[in-house]
């Protein structure tokens, strides 16, 4: 049987399940990631649409076109950053969830940084 995974905004106003585990875990460093984060990089995990299930809140989103393909959703209440997705290509059928919004926990086997030379100049990303 597999976890579900439970998220939700600061706020908790947004609700959300996954009945699959996040894949393509990624720290990313990309100037639109940075902004809609205001952090040195956002951490996103995607799973299939069918494995998404909104609980609550759909009327609190909202969503911003950051590309012609690239929908980005967030919360109006509190301004977390939820999910994004691409309409076009091979990502189509995925949703991307902002890691820091799970509640259950999660250890990724795989992730990856992707980006890093748009790294911010003020930010060093730390070797391991």
């Amino acid at each position: 049987m597999n976890k579900v995974y439970l998220g939700s905004c600061l706020c908790g106003d947004v609700r959300y399940e996954l009945l699959s585990e996040p894949k393509a875990v990624s720290h990313c460093y990309c100037s639109q990631c940075r902004k809609g984060h205001g952090a040195a990089f956002a951490s996103y995990g995607s799973v299939p649409r069918s494995a998404f299930t909104l609980l609550s809140g759909a009327e609190d989103l909202k969503a911003y076109r950051s590309s012609e393909s690239v929908r980005r959703e967030f919360c109006m209440q509190c301004g977390s950053t939820l999910f994004w997705s691409c309409s076009q290509g091979d990502r189509a059928g995925w949703i991307s969830v902002a890691l820091g919004t799970l509640d259950t926990p999660f250890k990724p086997s795989k992730q990856k940084h992707i980006y890093t030379s748009d790294t911010a100049t003020w930010f060093e990303i730390p070797h391991a």
